[in-house]
């Protein structure tokens, strides 16, 4: 039981979602529980519902069935609670607007929209700036950020909600390593202070280094639990059929076809 109110052990806690596009079934009858303090991927091929889960839990989207609750609330009762941090296409990067200022707009669900950002709030944000290594861009134009730091951006302006839930849509699509081992980093500091941070992810390669559970999806749920039970052989086959050989009995790598779903997740030379 936090300051908040939190009165539940299950963080998200989702039952018979179904979610469909033009009638045809984006999600199908999924069903999620995920406790509180752990560090969750979610992994399925291009088309599983990744994406849409995350929308639907943040009633982005309409879904045609199913209760999704946090902490035993609705999303609308428990948005103080929930930190989000989208995929970076869905931005305008040539908004003219500073580094700071999208990080303060993670501070506008606590003071509202109409009411200017004064001293605690920039502080606040330049903190977070600081977690993610980017304070010294702190006045600079988001158009002339590149990716990996305006991934970092999107994470700062999560850290500063100060959220107990974290919801991360292809955090390390397209970034460089060194973004990508401070983003680890960063999130597996939030698992360590009790957060529960809940991350789409595509490098199956990385899946047992960085997480400790694990939600194998393709439309339907294939499994979940922890990564040591539900990332298994055989739960990988079920999810993406024969593009999976199998995961090494000695060294863990995972023999497939391409470990991320498609090559525009390769990682690029970002200069952070």
């Amino acid at each position: 039981m936090t300051e908040q109110g939190k009165s539940c052990n299950w963080a998200l806690e989702i039952n018979d979602l179904t979610v469909a596009y033009n009638s045809k079934p984006a999600l199908w009858d999924v069903d999620l529980r995920v406790p509180e303090g752990v560090l969750l991927a979610i992994v399925g091929p291009n088309g599983a519902g990744k994406s849409t889960l995350i929308k639907a839990t943040l009633d982005l989207i309409p879904r045609a069935a199913g209760s999704i609750r946090i902490y035993g609330k609705p999303y609308r009762q428990a948005r103080n609670l929930v930190g989000y941090v989208p995929q970076r296409g869905s931005v305008d990067w040539d908004f003219p607007t500073s580094v700071l200022d999208v990080t303060m707009m993670g501070l506008y669900g606590k003071i509202g929209w109409f009411k200017r950002p004064g001293k605690k709030e920039r502080e606040l944000a330049m903190s977070a700036l600081e977690q993610v290594g980017i304070a010294h861009l702190a006045h600079r134009q988001i158009s002339q950020l590149s990716g990996g730091q305006q991934q970092r951006t999107f994470l700062a302006r999560a850290l500063v909600q100060d959220a107990q839930v974290y919801f991360m849509d292809e955090p390390f699509a397209a970034v460089d390593a060194v973004t990508e081992r401070a983003i680890v980093n960063i999130l597996k500091e939030l698992r360590e202070r009790g957060k529960t941070v809940i991350v789409v992810h595509h490098d199956l390669q990385t899946v047992r280094d960085y997480f400790d559970w694990v939600a194998l999806l393709n439309v339907e749920m294939v499994a979940v639990g922890t990564v040591y039970e539900a990332f298994t052989n055989d739960n990988l086959r079920k999810t993406y059929g024969g593009r999976i050989a199998g995961i090494g009995a000695a060294s863990g790598a995972i023999d497939v076809t391409s470990t991320r779903d498609s090559a525009e997740y390769a990682e690029v030379g970002d200069a952070v």
